[in-house]
């Protein structure tokens, strides 16, 4: 029987975390405490940091979101200002 292996769990530091991410110091705390971004764990003392693989998917929810919203504005603005496909005209004569 093969036995699976987690992956180890490596923890980010604040810096990582913004260059990650983008994001400032505040901005990442805001949305920690909106529940809008991965909260950090206590590493003993003052010492915080994020687990990776829950940054690496908040980064990669983002980006679908980003994909997704971006293309569906894309329809929207071209709609509202009369643009249609050629797929919606037919053909040309």
């Amino acid at each position: 029987m093969e036995q699976k292996t987690n992956p180890p769990i490596r923890f980010l530091r604040l810096p990582e975390v913004m260059e990650r991410t983008g994001l400032s110091r505040s901005t990442i705390y805001v949305r920690v405490a909106a529940g809008r971004f991965p909260r950090p764990v206590a590493l003993g003392g003052r010492a915080v940091g994020w687990i990776e693989a829950e940054v690496d998917e908040w980064v990669r929810e983002r980006i679908a979101e980003s994909r997704f919203d971006g293309a569906r504005a894309g329809e929207r603005g071209e709609a509202a200002r009369g643009i249609r496909r050629a797929s919606e005209v037919g053909p040309v004569r």
